[in-house]
C-alpha cells in the first residue's frame, strides 16, 4: 500500500490524513524523504550551469520539501502525544537527521555555488527580501562548519550527532518522570472544587480510583496554592522539582555534563571562545555581556521585592503555628493567602469566569479586531481526541488552519508551546500554514482556567498570529524564524489584551450563569497583575543566569555544583528556587533553541512592555493603524530583516529597561 505520508494528501485544507497514519509509516517515510533531499541536494550541487539564485538558493529552499511534511506530522506527535514506538524512532531518528544535516552544509560544491553568489550579489539585482535569504544560507552554513575540512569537520558532524542523541534522551527521560510519579490525595483540606475535579480527571487518566497530583503545572501548582496539608506539599514539591534527578536510567545530570561539554568543543571548533558568543552572535543581544548587563538591572530590584515579599510570607508561616523558615513549598500557599487579603481575589471564585471556551474566544476577537481574522471551527480528523481545529480566514481568504490541543495527558511533555505541520511561504506557489498550539490544562467539565492558564493561550496564541499572518516568499524566513531573542515579542505582547478590561468584560462570563465577572472583582484582578511580581522575576532570572553561565566559559564537570554557585553569587532567596532547575531545563538541554538563550523572554519583554504603550498612547487597545503596522513590519515580515531593523520601523526607536520595569511593577 502507499505510505499515507508520501502520497499527496487528499483531505481539506491539505491536511495531514491523521486517520490513515501509522506509526510504522514514518521510518520508511523519513527514509524516502531523506533520499529525496540527498538527490535534490546532488542535482543542485552537479549542477552544471553557472550558480544563480534561482538555481542554487531558491532549488535549495524546496530540496526539503518532503522531508519538511513528515517531520512536520512526526515531530509534533512525538511532542503531543508519545508513545513507546515514536521514542524509540525518534532515538533513531536523532543521529540520521542531524548526519543529513551535516551531509549538505559539509558539501564543498554547494558551499561553493554559495560563495560565489556571495561574491557577486552586488551584481545579481536580487530583492531586499532574496538578499536576506542569502545572507542566511551562507551565514548558516559557515555557523555549520562549512570552513572546516578534515578532521575537524568529521568531529564537528560527530560533535553533532551526539548532541542530537542528548537531546532526544533529555526530553523522553523528563517526560518519562512526569509521566510515572502521582500522589494520591486521601486529604482534600483546602483544595477548591476546581482542584479536587481536576485531581480526579488525572486519576481517570491514570486509570486510579479517587484524586491524584501528577507532576502536571496546572495541577501541581494550584495544589501547592490551596492544600493545608504542609507535609504533602512538601512532597510534591520535591517530586516536581526532583524531575531528572531521581538516579536510574531517566536521571539527566551526566546528560546535561556532556551537552555543555560538547557545546563548548562545538564553539572551540568553530573558533569561538565560548558557546555563548558564538549562540549569541546571532541575536539581538549580540553578546554574554549585554545579556548579563538586562538581567542584572532588572534582577535587584525583583530580589529586593522577593524578600520583602518573603518576610510578610514567613509571618504568616509562623502565625499559623509552624517554626521554621519559610520553604519553597510554602512560597505558593502562603502567597495566596496574602492576595486574597490585599486584593481580595480568591482565584476559587476567579476561576469559573475564565473557562477554556471563553478564553479561546477572547483570544479570537482579539484577532478580530486587531487584524480581522475570522475563525469556523472545522469537523477533520485529528491525532488526538482532545485536538481541535478551525479554519482561520480573512475577508474570505484562506489564511491558515489553526489547531487547539490544550489538555494535559501522560503522552505530552509539559509545558506550552507553538509549532507547524506546515509554514507559510510563496516560491513554488501559495501554502498556507498548519499552526499548533499545544497546553498543558487541567481537564474539568467545563475546563476551568487560572489567570496564569489564561495568559498563557494568549502567550501561545500570539505566536501562532506570527506564523498565521506571515507573508514572505521564502519557507526560510517565514513566521517564528527570527532571532530567539525577538520570537517572544509578538506572543508576550498579545498577552497584554488579556489586561484590557474590555475583553475581560466582554469574554469572562460564569460558566453557569453567563453573567459577566463583577465590576468589582475585574478591577480587584487588574489590580492585582503585579502581585508576586518578585518570585516570578527572581525564579525566571536564577534560570536564565545559570544557562547563560553554563555557556560563557568552561563547561562545568559538575552542572549542579556550577547551579548551585551562580544561585549563591546571586543571592537566591531560600523559599525560591530556579524556575527550571538543571535536570529538567528542557528549554536549555533539549535542544539548542533556548541555549545560552533562556534570556530571551526577558529581552523581548522589553519591547513588548514598550510596544503596547504604542495601543496606549493611541487611546485605544484596539487602534487600527498601531494594528497595521503591527502586522506590517512584525507578524508578516517573519526574518526579512534584522530584527532591530523591524521593530524600529514599528516603533519608531528600540526601547529601554524602563517599561518592562514599570510593566512589573519593579521601578523605583
Amino acid at each position: 500500500m502507499t505510505n499515507p505520508l508520501l502520497a499527496e494528501w487528499q483531505a481539506d485544507f491539505n491536511l495531514p490524513p491523521f486517520a490513515q497514519i501509522n506509526d510504522a509509516d514514518f521510518a520508511p517515510a523519513f527514509e524516502a524523504a531523506m533520499q529525496a533531499g540527498r538527490a535534490a541536494y546532488a542535482a543542485i550541487a552537479g549542477n552544471p550551469a553557472p550558480p544563480t539564485f534561482a538555481n542554487t538558493i531558491e532549488a535549495m529552499e524546496q530540496a526539503d520539501h518532503l522531508l519538511d511534511r513528515v517531520a512536520g506530522v512526526f515531530f509534533n506527535l512525538s511532542g503531543s502525544d508519545s508513545n513507546p514506538a515514536r521514542e524509540a524512532l525518534q532515538r533513531d531518528l536523532s543521529p540520521q537527521l542531524s548526519a543529513y544535516s551535516s551531509e549538505i552544509v559539509n558539501n564543498r560544491a554547494l558551499i561553493d555555488r554559495i560563495e560565489a553568489l556571495w561574491s557577486a550579489r552586488d551584481s545579481l539585482d536580487l530583492t531586499e527580501e532574496q538578499a536576506r535569504v542569502l545572507m542566511l544560507y551562507r551565514r548558516m552554513f559557515v555557523r555549520a562548519g562549512a570552513a572546516l575540512k578534515g578532521d575537524e569537520a568529521t568531529r564537528l558532524t560527530e560533535v553533532k550527532s551526539r548532541l542530537a542523541t542528548l537531546g532526544t534522551q533529555f526530553t523522553q527521560n523528563l517526560l518519562a518522570d512526569e509521566r510515572e510519579w502521582m500522589m494520591s490525595l486521601d486529604d482534600l483540606a483546602g483544595l477548591p472544587d476546581f482542584v479536587i475535579a481536576s485531581a480526579k480527571a488525572a486519576a481517570v487518566e491514570r486509570g486510579r480510583d479517587g484524586h491524584v497530583v501528577t507532576l502536571n503545572r496546572s495541577l501541581i501548582v494550584p495544589f501547592l496554592q490551596f492544600s493545608t496539608r504542609r507535609d504533602l506539599r512538601e512532597k510534591a514539591y520535591e517530586a516536581w522539582t526532583a524531575r531528572g534527578a531521581n538516579g536510574g536510567t531517566t536521571d539527566n545530570r551526566a546528560i546535561a555534563a556532556e551537552v555543555l561539554a560538547l557545546r563548548s568543543e562545538r564553539a572551540s571548533l568553530l573558533g569561538y571562545e565560548t558557546f555563548a558568543r558564538y549562540k549569541l552572535e546571532t541575536e539581538m543581544a549580540g553578546t554574554p555581556d549585554a545579556v548579563r548587563d538586562l538581567l542584572m538591572q532588572v534582577w535587584d530590584p525583583a530580589r529586593a521585592k522577593a524578600v520583602a515579599d518573603a518576610e510578610k510570607l514567613e509571618a504568616m508561616l509562623h502565625a499559623d503555628g509552624h517554626k521554621g523558615p519559610l520553604e519553597p513549598w510554602d512560597w505558593r500557599f502562603y502567597a495566596d493567602k496574602l492576595r486574597r487579603t490585599e486584593h481580595d481575589l480568591d482565584e476559587a471564585a476567579l476561576k469559573p469566569y475564565l473557562s477554556l471556551e471563553a478564553m479561546i474566544a477572547a483570544a479570537f476577537d482579539c484577532a478580530h479586531r486587531l487584524f480581522g481574522l475570522e475563525f469556523r471551527a472545522l469537523d477533520v480528523p485529528l491525532y488526538h481526541p482532545d485536538a481541535r481545529a478551525w479554519e482561520v480566514t480573512r475577508d474570505g481568504r484562506h489564511m491558515a488552519v489553526f489547531i487547539g490541543d490544550y489538555f494535559a495527558r501522560s503522552s505530552k511533555r509539559s509545558g506550552a508551546w507553538c509549532s507547524t505541520m506546515r509554514s507559510q511561504r510563496k516560491l513554488g506557489g501559495e501554502v498556507r500554514p498548519i499552526v499548533v498550539n499545544i497546553c498543558n490544562f487541567a481537564k474539568g467539565d467545563p475546563a476551568l482556567l487560572s489567570y496564569d492558564d489564561a495568559r498563557t493561550l494568549f502567550h501561545e496564541f500570539g505566536h501562532a498570529l506570527h506564523q498565521m499572518l506571515s507573508d514572505v516568499t521564502y519557507g526560510l524566513i517565514s513566521g517564528t524564524s527570527v532571532a530567539r531573542d525577538f520570537v517572544e515579542l509578538p506572543s508576550q505582547l498579545y498577552e497584554h489584551w488579556l489586561e484590557v478590561s474590555e475583553v475581560l468584560t466582554k469574554h469572562a462570563r460564569h460558566v453557569e450563569t453567563g453573567e459577566a465577572m463583577p465590576q468589582d472583582m475585574l478591577d480587584r484582578l487588574l489590580a492585582a497583575q503585579n502581585f508576586d511580581q518578585g518570585f516570578a522575576t527572581v525564579e525566571y532570572i536564577a534560570s536564565a543566569l545559570v544557562d547563560l553561565e553554563f555557556h560563557d566559559g568552561p563547561p562545568p564537570s559538575d552542572p549542579m555544583q556550577k547551579q548551585a554557585q551562580v544561585l549563591d553569587a546571586l543571592g537566591l532567596p531560600r523559599a525560591i528556587g530556579m524556575r527550571h532547575a538543571t535536570p529538567h531545563f528542557a528549554h536549555v538541554f533539549s535542544g539548542d533553541g533556548y541555549s545560552s538563550g533562556y534570556y530571551s523572554y526577558m529581552w523581548s519583554e522589553v519591547m513588548d512592555a514598550d510596544a503596547f504603550e504604542a495601543f496606549r498612547e493611541a487611546g485605544d487597545a484596539f487602534d487600527p493603524q498601531i494594528a497595521g503596522k503591527l502586522e506590517r513590519f512584525i507578524l508578516s515580515a517573519g526574518g526579512s530583516d534584522e530584527a532591530e531593523n523591524l521593530y524600529t520601523a514599528f516603533r519608531g526607536r528600540m526601547p529601554g529597561v524602563e517599561a518592562l520595569l514599570k510593566g512589573r511593577g519593579l521601578a523605583a
